[in-house]
């Protein structure tokens, strides 16, 4: 089958790799239909290198039809139309049951100290290939797949898998509620969604970004957004909010953040280094680019809570704990947890009116032969490209 393979810093290409088969119980191989490029790729195309391997298989945003299963696999039947979460949860385990499948104790990779396994992503998170290719493995099964109906397109599914349940959950961290205001600090896919829904939910947001084709796609939507080039971000709050600040602030970019130069000649170096030695120094002593949290730290009002969707993987990262402490802030984070966000949802999802703008999310719609140049464009932010979909058998 055709696959989208890492290869090195900056380089994935699309290779023949053999087709996925069963191992074991509980296992389904699903055709993939439509599957996503996502922000946290970018993450693997650039400063996780160190932890991926030449071969690895990219991509956890899938959804397709399945075409095989393993006997004892009841839950989903051939020919069954499901999205596939990011992360890999048993769904019976102490974690499942309390709501938290990315710290599944079934699939944790305890040989990395991380939690729950995922799709694409990594030797820190079991090496498990992704759903950027014609055919996926999908263990778990009876637990983790989400069976869709209806003749709805893939558009209003496949976010399901990643996009929709990291916004919401981002979203609901920020413990802010309708007729409160909820500053957005990125609006790449996962801010932008998370904007729609809190809009939905009757919060009033303010997104911040420096793309104009991301500031532009909320802004026709009648969300207010600011460009931090051009504006203060903590003047724009502080105005809204009669100088308090906002009531609850998502940070929706994560460990590349513009504005943190030395945090990010260090990223650059480490990527350099022979594989071993990155990997120890990435463990021990790495540090992100902290831009996008000392903003949202700053826009968000004492007592108030930040909530963090972007990826962090720094060891050493520097933060003001007497500002945090004195203000009295909450910070919230981590992996979504799909499955519990999923009621929630789908009926979003499947809503004919579609109140999210589902089905024209997406700027891009490609084949697997373009992911190399999705994958640059996605980087540099050029094109226009905010959501890249790749659909491996044709739209």
């Amino acid at each position: 089958m055709r696959a989208v393979t890492w290869q090195g810093r900056r380089d994935v290409r699309v290779d023949e790799v053999p087709d996925p088969t069963l191992r074991g119980a509980g296992e389904i191989i699903v055709q993939v239909t439509t599957t996503g490029l996502c922000g946290s790729d970018l993450h693997l195309y650039e400063v996780l290198g160190p932890f991926m391997t030449p071969g690895d298989v990219l991509g956890h945003e899938t959804m397709g039809v399945v075409v095989e299963k393993s006997p004892d696999v009841t839950g989903v039947e051939l020919g069954d139309r499901v999205v596939v979460p990011f992360q890999i949860a048993c769904g019976h385990c102490f974690m499942c049951e309390r709501g938290l499948q990315t710290q599944c104790e079934v699939t944790q990779v305890r040989e990395q100290g991380m939690g729950a396994a995922l799709f694409g992503y990594s030797q820190l998170y079991g090496s498990v290939p992704g759903g950027q290719a014609e055919y996926l493995r999908v263990p778990h099964a009876d637990y983790g797949p989400i069976v869709v109906s209806g003749d709805l397109e893939d558009e209003r599914y496949v976010y399901l898998s990643d996009v929709m349940p990291t916004a919401w959950q981002a979203v609901q961290y920020a413990e802010v509620g309708a007729d409160q205001t909820l500053a957005i600090v990125g609006l790449g896919p996962i801010g932008d969604m998370a904007a729609r829904l809190a809009t939905q939910a009757g919060i009033r947001v303010i997104g911040f970004d420096r793309v104009p084709e991301r500031l532009a796609r909320l802004r026709d939507r009648g969300i207010e957004v600011a460009d931090i080039d051009r504006a203060d971000p903590v003047e724009i709050v502080q105005a809204a909010t009669g100088g308090r600040g906002a009531d609850g602030v998502i940070d929706a970019v994560g460990m590349e953040a513009h504005g943190s130069t030395i945090a990010e000649t260090a990223q650059k170096l480490v990527g350099y280094l022979p594989g071993p030695v990155a990997r120890a120094a990435m463990t021990r002593v790495s540090v992100d680019r902290m831009g996008a949290l000392d903003l949202s730290l700053s826009l968000v009002r004492r007592g108030g809570t930040v909530s963090l969707s972007g990826v962090y993987a720094g060891t050493m990262d520097p933060m003001s704990l007497q500002t945090m402490f004195d203000r009295q802030l909450t910070v919230r984070m981590g992996q979504a947890n799909v499955r519990r966000w999923v009621d929630d949802l789908l009926p979003l999802a499947e809503d004919s009116a579609d109140p999210l703008g589902l089905g024209s999310f997406a700027t891009h719609h490609l084949d697997l032969a373009q992911a190399p140049h999705a994958y640059d464009i996605f980087q540099r932010k050029a094109e226009g490209a905010v959501k890249v979909l790749f659909h491996p058998f044709g739209q």
